[in-house]
């Protein structure tokens, strides 16, 4: 109520309403001057710009929009059962920036190991994310991504409160659900400028840039069994990351056996590897890396394929992981050909397997400690099975049938478990 009469609504936004007030003056109202007028004025348009901004409201020529968020966050996480990994996709909708800092805070117990495409560092439930020295730029509706891996316990909550810059992300927060669909496609060159994925704390971390003509130290070319025409070579036309990879021309027969190795210090290994191929996995059994065991009398713990099928077999019983029934070959999957496919692994000392292929767990490539019927039968049979890896090796080993071309690139192996 302003000079006896009531002040009408301007216009109204949300729970806000907004009012400016109308007066009469009377005569005998000699005090007041036209300038007295325009400071009430402006401070009434002082008030109603100072409550658009802090509804988060901005006016343009008179009408009420509402501001967009300074940086919206899509995370996107795939778990199991003790641990996860999580792509994140920032978008600046704010002015340009040459470097990003994004913040959150973990409302469980999770607590990250790698990262890569940033530098992801954790004290107690604060998590920072820096851009890397080639993605600090950001312009205005620009995006960057970047990843870690984790381990939690119990429940894994999905963190809200990013900030980009010290600047809250308004709550715009996504978070999806991840589906692996498998395509097959034909490519004879294949480059990237995108750096490899970090492989922190690895004891073996290599993305073959600096080797030439054959992969050098710490690797060796060779075969514990016979080797005949198939080779080693690295390849300058074919890479996930950078510009070169290892290509392996893998013939068929049992004296055609090729790998690069390097020795492990035993224990339990985490491994993570890119592979494409050429030729799908066949019916019979083949090899593509292997693992020697001491624990095992130095036997092989070998990965590979068998009636089209990704599998393990142990050498020093034949057993294989699933069982090779029409109902454990269903649980495993193929190895798509003519695309980069990321191979993780953990062979624990305490007798467990777990194997992921493109971020998601294969079912029937695991041993957990439950038995699970056409999957660990043959290799719980074994009781007290205790690995201890003392090497790795990436190559091809054929026992009759198939022959393949594989490349290999972007690979480490260590004490802990290390992200696509």
């Amino acid at each position: 109520m302003i000079g006896g009469r009531q002040a009408p609504t301007l216009f109204r936004s949300g729970d806000y309403i907004v009012t400016v007030g109308v007066w009469e003056r009377s005569q005998n109202d000699v005090q007041g001057s036209h300038d007295d007028e325009g400071v009430v004025v402006r401070a009434a348009l002082a008030a109603i710009a100072a409550l658009l901004t802090t509804a988060g409201l901005v006016v343009l020529g008179g009408t009420a929009v509402r501001a967009a968020p300074v940086c919206a966050v899509d995370y996107v996480p795939n778990q199991w059962s003790t641990g996860f990994t999580a792509n994140v996709k920032v978008t600046n909708n704010a002015a340009p920036v040459s470097a990003w800092t994004l913040t959150w805070t973990f409302p469980g117990n999770q607590a990250v190991t790698s990262g890569w495409n940033a530098t992801v560092t954790q004290t107690g439930n604060q998590v920072t994310a820096r851009n890397a020295s080639w993605n600090g730029s950001l312009g205005t509706g620009a995006s960057v991504q970047f990843g870690f891996q984790a381990t939690y316990s119990g429940t894994n909550a999905t963190p809200t409160d990013f900030t980009l810059n010290g600047v809250r992300c308004n709550g715009d927060v996504t978070t999806t659900t991840t589906t692996t669909t498998t395509t097959t496609t034909t490519t004879t060159t294949t480059t990237t400028d995108t750096p490899p994925p970090t492989c922190s704390g690895a004891t073996v971390c290599d993305d073959f840039e600096a080797h030439n003509g054959t992969p050098g130290a710490p690797w060796s070319i060779g075969a514990a069994n016979c080797t005949g025409q198939s080779t080693v070579t690295i390849d300058s036309t074919v890479a996930h990351g950078g510009s070169k990879s290892v290509r392996v021309d893998g013939k068929a027969s049992y004296c055609n056996h090729i790998f690069l190795g390097t020795t492990l210090p035993g224990g339990t290994v985490h491994g993570r590897f890119y592979v494409r191929h050429t030729t799908p996995l066949p019916s019979a059994h083949v090899t593509f890396m292997a693992l020697k065991d001491t624990a095992d009398n130095g036997k092989d713990l070998r990965m590979g394929g068998q009636n089209q099928a990704l599998q393990w077999n142990r050498e020093s019983d034949d057993a294989t992981l699933p069982a090779q029934s029409p109902q454990g070959v269903a649980m495993s999957k193929p190895l798509p050909t003519g695309s980069w496919n990321c191979v993780q692994f953990t062979v624990d000392s305490t007798g467990k397997l777990r194997t992921a292929l493109n971020g998601q767990d294969v079912a029937g490539l695991q041993v957990d400690g439950t038995p699970t019927p056409d999957v660990d039968q043959q290799w719980l049979a074994r009781a007290g099975w205790r690995p201890n890896p003392v090497d790795i090796r990436l190559g091809w080993e054929s026992y009759g049938d198939g022959a393949d071309t594989l490349w290999y690139d972007d690979v480490a192996f260590g004490p802990q478990p290390i992200a696509c």
